[in-house]
Order: structure tokens, then sequence, then C-alpha cells
């Protein structure tokens, strides 16, 4: 008897709301920093091959157009969740927003990274320009170094696409007149 009296003495809980977070947008320096990251590993690739006495890594062409193809993918995707979201502005799930954003922040680090990288790289091979392979390397990291940028920039879009604009309530609410 008693148990059940104190369970009634205890007032119900009251549902908790999950909290409403949200997820900042890829800074400069978050980029700056992958993209000196992508230098250093470029840079250490070809100290590395020739410490080892090996040849360093050719760069093949599919290597700037798989990245122009997934920039370009992903490009796509940041003009179609823009005009869904900012222009139409058409519901959206949330797993499915946060998908996009996430992919959207992996594309631009990623390509700041493989700029880095691919510009370090091709820098090491510009003083031995008249030979043809080292000429093919700078030329082929050159194009990747573009691709990388073109990778960074669609991600950067597609993250900023994702942003939720303010709803009326949202502007009511900030504005001091009530």
């Amino acid at each position: 008897m008693r148990d059940e009296t104190q369970r009634d003495q205890i007032p119900p809980e009251e549902p908790q709301r999950p909290e409403t977070g949200s997820i900042a947008l890829t800074s400069s320096r978050a980029v700056a920093v992958a993209f000196l990251f992508g230098l250093l590993i470029g840079w250490f690739v070809v100290l590395a091959a020739n410490a080892l006495g090996a040849l360093s890594p050719q760069v093949p062409w599919s290597a700037p157009i798989a990245l122009l193809l997934a920039a370009g993918l992903v490009g796509i995707l940041a003009y179609g969740t823009h005009q869904r979201i900012q222009v139409r502005r058409s519901f959206v799930e949330p797993h499915r927003a946060v998908s996009m954003l996430v992919l959207g922040k992996t594309a631009a680090l990623a390509g700041a990274l493989v700029a880095g990288g691919y510009l370090a790289f091709g820098l090491m091979f510009v003083g031995r320009w008249e030979a043809d392979i080292p000429r093919e390397r700078v030329i082929r990291s050159a194009v990747s170094v573009v691709s990388g940028i073109a990778m960074t920039v669609a991600g950067l879009l597609l993250e900023r696409a994702c942003k939720v604009p303010k709803s009326e309530d949202d502007e009511e609410s900030d504005s001091p007149h009530r």
C-alpha cells in the first residue's frame, strides 16, 4: 500500500524535448589547415620516395578526372538542395539534411587536403620542367589542384545550401517590437 501512495505523490516527469542543436559551417581556418596538411603530405611523399631511392609516383589522369566528377556531383547536389531549402522552402527530412551537411563538410575538407597535396607534389618537380616525366607530373598535379579546389567550393556550397532560412516566426521574435 505504501508503495502505491508514494507513486501517487511523485509528480510525473514531463516529456523532455530533444535539444535542438546546430552545426557550425566549415570555417576558412579549417579549410586552410586541411590545405596545409595536404601540402605537408605531398612534400613528404616526394621526400620519402627520394630517401628510399624509389621513383616518385606518377599522377594518373584518372585522379583529376575523378575529382572533377565528384566535384560536379556535389555541385549538382548543392544546387538541388539550395533550390529545395532556400528557394522553394520545402521540408527536408532531418536525417537527409544532416547527411547533406556532412557530405558538404567532407567534400570541402577533402578537396582542400587533396589540392594542397597535389600542389606540393607538383612544385617539387617545377625545377625539372625540361624533362618529360617531371613536366607531366607538374601538369597533372596542376589539374588535380584545380579539381581539388572545385571540390572544396562545391562542398562549401552544399554546406551553405543546407542552412535553414529563418522563418517568419523567428524574425518576429528577433524584432524588438512584438
